[in-house]
């Protein structure tokens, strides 16, 4: 076996090190191309981040039972010809609790100029049933707590809200807690006004 001399042992060393140099940035590129994608992707659903304008999408159907009333059901089939809003929320989701005293004073205060329908998911009965008697949910709630209706919205987190037209189709969905101009503004894109 040959000696090497420190120039050729230097010339390896430096060789190894451009070597991983070039690998190590092709993956940083890699990593920041892929971040840059997600980035753009999630700034194409508005300006917040937190609405999707989707493309009209139909609403998938569901029934479930209402929250603590056996035997009684919530359906999107009730609605028919109306248009609605669709919110997902679960007693355990803290941006939930700040969200829920918002829908229940915004239903009560439209007199029934809107049709909300509230789907409580992945839950348990008596914890769901205190969160909407303390903040005054006045309307429909479905129970969903194996979240069918859920995973038929895609939904993967809570709270999450659709705005359905007429006929039921999806023009307008908030990601995390609505605002009161969230709920303006779905409600003129579902009346066709938006």
């Amino acid at each position: 076996m040959g000696q090497q001399t420190w120039a050729g042992a230097i010339g390896e060393v430096w060789r190894t090190v451009v070597r991983h140099k070039v690998i190590s940035g092709l993956i940083a590129l890699c990593v920041a191309g892929s971040l840059a994608g997600i980035a753009l992707a999630g700034s194409a659903s508005g300006a917040s981040g937190r609405s999707a304008r989707p493309a009209d999408a139909a609403a998938p159907a569901f029934s479930v039972p209402v929250l603590g009333h056996t035997g009684q059901r919530v359906s999107l089939g009730q609605y028919a010809g109306r248009p609605l809003i669709v919110n997902f929320f679960a007693s355990w989701c803290d941006p939930c609790k700040t969200e829920t005293p918002l829908l229940a004073k915004f239903y009560r205060a439209e007199k029934g100029k809107v049709a909300l329908v509230g789907l409580d998911e992945n839950d348990v009965l008596g914890n769901a049933m205190s969160f909407t008697r303390a903040d005054g949910v006045s309307y429909p709630v479905g129970w969903d707590p194996q979240l069918g209706v859920a995973s038929a919205y895609g939904v993967g987190g809570l709270p999450q809200t659709f705005f359905l037209d007429a006929r039921h189709r999806i023009v307008d969905r908030i990601f995390g807690a609505v605002t009161l101009a969230d709920l303006q503004k779905g409600i003129a894109l579902a009346a066709g006004k938006g």
